[in-house]
């Protein structure tokens, strides 16, 4: 993060030489928040300025069962019943959500799905048809 610009006196232009760069631990750097829409943008930023292209759908539906995986393989050892070994012990289960969110939202782009749309439709279909089911079910009780 650059905190401080100083510029040439010539030409009034951003001379890099006077540039202060201050490095803010994950930790202590503001929570991000953003819309659906926002993310599926951020990604497709992302996948043109980094990731050349999209990886194909099939490749990307593969990856997303890998990720799924990773995330299953930490939830199963740290809250289920198997125990869970010294390698997985750091590994951190909100980055493999991320991990899982991020080729979600690249599949959601390349086939052109407006995930916030899709939410609002899957919660509309989920209310109407579950509206009382949990309610009435005794193993919830």
């Amino acid at each position: 993060m650059v905190i401080w610009s100083g510029t040439n006196g010539n030409s009034g232009q951003t001379d890099p030489a006077t540039r202060l760069y201050i490095y803010i631990s994950p930790e202590h750097q503001p929570a991000i928040n953003m819309t659906l829409d926002q993310a599926q943008s951020q990604v497709d930023t992302w996948i043109r300025n980094h990731g050349v292209r999209y990886f194909s759908e099939l490749t990307n539906m593969a990856l997303l069962t890998e990720e799924v995986g990773e995330m299953a393989r930490i939830i199963a050892r740290r809250y289920g019943e198997q125990s869970e070994k010294e390698s997985d012990k750091n590994k951190s289960l909100g980055d493999e959500m991320a991990d899982v969110l991020f080729v979600l939202i690249c599949l959601a782009n390349q086939t052109g799905v407006n995930l916030t749309e899709a939410f609002r439709q899957n919660l509309e279909k989920k209310t109407e048809r579950d509206s009382d089911r949990h309610k009435q079910n005794p193993k919830l009780k």
